[in-house]
């Protein structure tokens, strides 16, 4: 659906985001992107194997622990983080630096409330939260000793992906990379080294490896914070200087606040399919473990150029330039769709070309076959869903996308039950996970292309 747009700024024309070609600028951005969300798999790999060091019971308590984990990341970096950079940019694409210099302040406060937050939550209810999801005896322990350390740095983690949202939403995508790739090396190396006590430090076991994250993480929030302190960026970081305003906040948290609810929801979909997988065997669990490694594969590169589009998009929708930002947000769709798709529909024809790295068991191996025959095509629409989320992001109205991600949740919570409760075969639970996940890029293009948006001038 193509808006009828205002006359851009004459500011847009001083701004490459907003006059450049889109496809290269777009590449442009999102190679440091790349990098960062490359150094956090890095980590997700380098832990998993420090942690099967440790034993079965670790492995467990880190199952039990790592949805949360994931969820705080999430939501602070790609849900509150798009609409601390989408707030950001559209200030700048308007030509207002002090504005967008005084939301600045207000993402650092709102960083700070949601990691206190996160911590006393999960402080005080983690155990609880454990035992319910089945955890008990020594691998209980374990997953509450990690949780009890990784969350005292949440208000780090929030403040480092906050103030690396406001830098994105400038432009700079190098700085905030390069920052996330330094403290993803951190964790990699702190947490290895305190976990399986190597050279003169003791082995602290998993608490060691929660402090790898915490120490990296607050490294990486004094970085930031004095990167902007500093004025070496477009923006100052001016806190003596800002009073704090209820429309300033109004304006991240009317995008962040409900893009929160997508990260929530992923979660959702992955405790609730893991558990439903389950009841078909240890095999047919791991085979589908496999088949969702290849995801968490994809996924980074795809948010990569989502993020890259969100300061694109907000700074043509601040020019008042809304026709080029639907094309960004179109095109970053597309990329990222096209790239999934054709990883997807490989695997689909060839799983063994993926499912074999991992496993020669016949009946895992079956598993895995099934599920990524199902799931891959299925890529295609999930990397336009994703493209178009965080291009919703940068125009300020996300309602749509995450209503998308709400109705895949069902599909795949609502029905993937009911066809357990008649007692159908494997293969049709993951063809219900395809169906949700295609109905949720689908759903999201047709509300994208028919929610009209307007300059936020």
């Amino acid at each position: 659906m193509n808006d009828a747009s205002p006359t851009p700024s004459p500011h847009a024309r001083l701004n490459p985001l907003v006059s450049g070609p889109i496809l290269p600028t777009l590449a442009r951005l999102t190679l440091p992107t790349t990098v960062a969300t490359a150094g956090t798999a890095l980590v997700a790999i380098a832990e998993t194997a420090y942690v099967g060091r440790l034993g079965t019971e670790p492995l467990a308590a880190m199952a039990l622990v790592f949805p949360m984990v994931m969820l705080m990341q999430m939501t602070s970096s790609g849900a509150m983080g798009g609409g601390v950079s989408a707030a950001v940019s559209r200030a700048l694409g308007n030509g207002d630096e002090a504005r967008a210099s005084a939301l600045a302040v207000h993402a650092a406060v709102i960083g700070l409330v949601a990691g206190v937050g996160f911590a006393v939550a999960l402080l005080a209810f983690g155990p609880a939260l454990y035992r319910l999801m089945g955890g008990q005896g020594g691998a209980l322990a374990q997953a509450i000793a990690y949780s009890n350390t990784v969350f005292l740095g949440a208000i780090s983690v929030w403040i480092t992906n906050s103030m690396a949202a406001v830098i994105r939403g400038t432009g700079n995508m190098l700085v905030p990379s390069a920052t996330i790739f330094l403290v993803a090396a951190m964790q990699i190396v702190i947490g290895g080294t305190l976990g399986l006590g190597l050279g003169p430090f003791p082995r602290l076991g998993m608490p060691g490896i929660a402090l790898g994250q915490v120490v990296a993480f607050t490294t990486g929030a004094v970085v930031l914070l004095w990167f902007l302190l500093s004025g070496r960026g477009r923006l100052k970081l001016r806190v003596r200087e800002v009073a704090l305003q209820r429309s300033m906040f109004s304006d991240i948290l009317k995008v962040g606040l409900p893009a929160c609810l997508s990260p929530l929801q992923s979660v959702l979909v992955i405790l609730v399919f893991a558990s439903l997988v389950a009841r078909f065997g240890t095999q047919a669990l791991a085979g589908y473990g496999i088949g969702s490694r290849l995801e968490f594969l994809l996924m980074p590169i795809a948010v990569s150029i989502g993020v890259a589009s969100v300061p694109m998009v907000g700074m043509a929708i601040g020019a008042g330039d809304v026709d080029r930002a639907r094309r960004v947000a179109w095109t970053a769709a597309s990329v990222a769709g096209g790239f999934l798709g054709s990883a997807g529909i490989l695997v689909g024809i060839f799983p063994d070309l993926w499912a074999r790295l991992f496993t020669s068991d016949p009946v895992v191996l079956d598993a895995a076959h099934h599920y990524l025959r199902w799931i891959g095509p299925s890529y295609l629409f999930f990397g336009v869903g994703i493209g178009l989320f965080f291009g919703s992001q940068g125009a300020g109205n996300v309602i749509g996308p995450v209503t998308a991600s709400s109705v895949r949740l069902l599909i795949i919570a609502g029905v993937g039950w009911w066809v357990m409760s008649i007692g159908a075969p494997l293969w049709v639970l993951f063809a219900v996970a395809g169906c949700g996940t295609a109905a949720y890029g689908i759903l999201t293009a047709v509300i994208v292309y028919f929610t009209p948006w307007r300059a936020r001038r």
